[in-house]
């Protein structure tokens, strides 16, 4: 297979989900072998950091990657998008520190990515290969992120938070499954009882119902998400019986383990490209994810 790129420039613009920032982004056409590239205009024409594990500097609920005083957060959503619809190739120009959050999916993007088309590329794939099982452990946690030599790309990724609400849940994918519609409307999520705790870490400030799943995990009373609605700006909501707040319905009974699936696929592609291997990941986080795509650019000795 060949490699692509996008047929024409897609621009985005919204606020980012933790810093709050608004930002305008175009991702751009690129030529063969350079891989997707991030440039800060607010910065200047040469503020550029590659989407690459070696340049991942935070992993608090989201993906960031930094190259001296530029950085880029949250970029796990995009990546993922560029993986899931076959782009190898793009430049990323953004006037802000953090990609717009958008819906809280990467169905914004899949939308314009198929509107845009793909152009195919006079250079092969280079696929990424490897000879010998990877695997980071948690052990304190007991998540785990294990890359197996493979003859195409494939993912598994089990969630498990101990959660009423959400049990356990896997989803997969692999480059004849549809990612466009199977896991690209997914969307991000959170617990009631953490939002708290995520604003008092200067995260979320960006964040509302629309652009994330709220789950109810412990009882609450209807002060209490009135309070919760009012610190969002939204109008006042309800608890569902099934545990979330009333202002969604879910894509999939299973789009809280979808969207950590879309996350693990963003945050492996900062192994370089396209693998040829099997990813099978049990609770997963962003952290132990890009811990796995640095190891196996580090035993690939990949720069």
């Amino acid at each position: 297979m060949n490699q692509q790129t996008l047929k024409r420039s897609c621009s985005f613009e919204g606020k980012g989900l933790h810093t709050g920032g608004y930002a305008k982004m175009t991702i751009l056409p690129a030529a063969a072998g350079t891989g997707i590239i991030f440039r800060r205009t607010d910065l200047g024409e040469d503020a550029i950091v590659a989407a690459l594990a070696e340049n991942v500097s935070n992993t608090a609920r989201s993906t960031t990657i930094s190259s001296g005083n530029v950085a880029v957060v949250t970029i796990e959503h995009l990546m993922s998008a560029l993986t899931g619809m076959g782009v190898d190739n793009a430049i990323i120009e953004i006037d802000g520190q953090e990609v717009p959050i958008l819906d809280g999916s990467a169905r914004p993007y899949v939308e314009a990515f198929l509107e845009a088309g793909l152009e195919v590329q006079d250079a092969e794939r280079n696929y990424i290969t490897i000879r010998e099982t990877i695997e980071i452990k948690d052990e304190k946690t007991g998540a785990f992120v294990k890359i197996e030599p493979a003859d195409k790309l494939s993912f598994e990724c089990t969630v498990d938070f101990s959660s009423r609400v959400l049990g356990v849940q896997s989803a997969s994918w692999d480059e004849s499954v549809d990612y466009a519609s199977q896991v690209g409307p997914c969307r991000t999520f959170v617990f009631f009882h953490e939002i708290a705790y995520l604003a008092s870490m200067g995260l979320v400030k960006g964040g509302d119902v629309e652009n994330a799943i709220v789950i109810v995990e412990h009882p609450v009373t209807d002060e209490q998400v009135n309070q919760l609605c009012q610190m969002l700006g939204q109008k006042p909501m309800t608890v569902t019986e099934s545990g979330y707040l009333s202002n969604l319905t879910l894509h999939f009974p299973d789009e809280c383990g979808r969207h950590k699936l879309l996350d693990l696929i963003g945050d492996i592609r900062l192994s370089g490209g396209y693998l040829r291997a099997k990813v099978t990941a049990f609770k997963s986080g962003h952290a132990i994810n890009t811990n796995a795509a640095k190891a196996l650019r580090s035993a690939l000795n990949l720069k």
